[in-house]
């Protein structure tokens, strides 16, 4: 087993039966940025190169697994480095099994649906809250939610911006093993374990015919998402969505 901090906000540890568990933390809501990000992405690419890794854990530190950018903070101007990083972790050749505790909202279910699979527990909860702050959705979710929803229930999560928790999640096929809290990690683990068991040969030829396309399908996808980004960054709606919001209340939307 070898292991070691690569930042103050991220771990790797690479362990015996051929698991990396990759760790993010940023207390106390793990939002990110493209630097986390590249962060990430550039773990996963040593990994690729790593014999000794075989899948992938991706987990975070705290109660929430990822509440996505903080809008109340970020430089919109961002947008195109963040998803040229975002890019990267569908463009990665390892198997990754993401360990969802707490919320994955917005941005970060565009994390969590980055990976292979999802393991999450009945007190998790995912959103596409975008519409909420009166944006347009980004990470990706034009393509990669509607593949484990379907289009109608995509469609659905992106114009409401519900909050789904763990039971509905599993139903709909948002995570794709609902286990206790306490659970959650080991059971992540012992997912991408019994992926890491099989032929890695064979593993990596199936993921690039199942998956070889995604990253491209990504790239074309945040493209036209940051254009439509830019275009409500500068609204009266996302003004009073992030107030709404930074305020737990209800937005007042005027379609301005």
């Amino acid at each position: 087993m070898s292991q070691g901090a690569v930042s103050e906000e991220l771990s790797v540890e690479v362990r015996d039966d051929h698991v990396a568990v990759v760790e993010f933390s940023r207390p106390p809501h793990n939002y990110f940025d493209a630097e986390l990000i590249k962060q990430i992405a550039d773990a996963y690419d040593a990994l690729d190169e790593d014999r000794a890794c075989r899948a992938i854990v991706l987990c975070s530190g705290g109660k929430h697994f990822c509440a996505g950018a903080n809008f109340a903070a970020k430089n919109p101007a961002e947008g195109g480095h963040l998803y040229e990083q975002a890019i990267r972790l569908f463009a990665a050749r390892t198997p990754v099994v993401a360990a969802i505790q707490g919320a994955a909202i917005g941005g970060g279910l565009g994390v969590a649906l980055s990976a292979d699979f999802r393991v999450a527990s009945p007190e998790s909860r995912f959103s596409a809250n975008f519409a909420r702050l009166g944006i347009h959705h980004g990470f990706g979710l034009t393509v990669t939610l509607p593949l484990v929803v379907g289009p109608q229930k995509a469609l659905e999560l992106l114009y409401t911006g519900e909050r789904v928790r763990g039971d509905d999640a599993h139903a709909v096929g948002l995570c794709d093993r609902l286990v206790p809290a306490e659970r959650l990690r080991e059971t992540a683990i012992s997912f991408a374990a019994e992926i890491a068991s099989s032929a890695p040969l064979a593993i990596r030829a199936i993921r690039q015919t199942m998956r070889g396309d995604l990253a491209e399908r990504v790239r074309a996808a945040t493209a036209h998402e940051l254009e439509e980004q830019g275009k409500l960054f500068a609204t009266a709606d996302f003004a009073e969505g992030v107030a709404a919001t930074g305020e737990r209340r209800e937005p007042e939307f005027s379609g301005e």
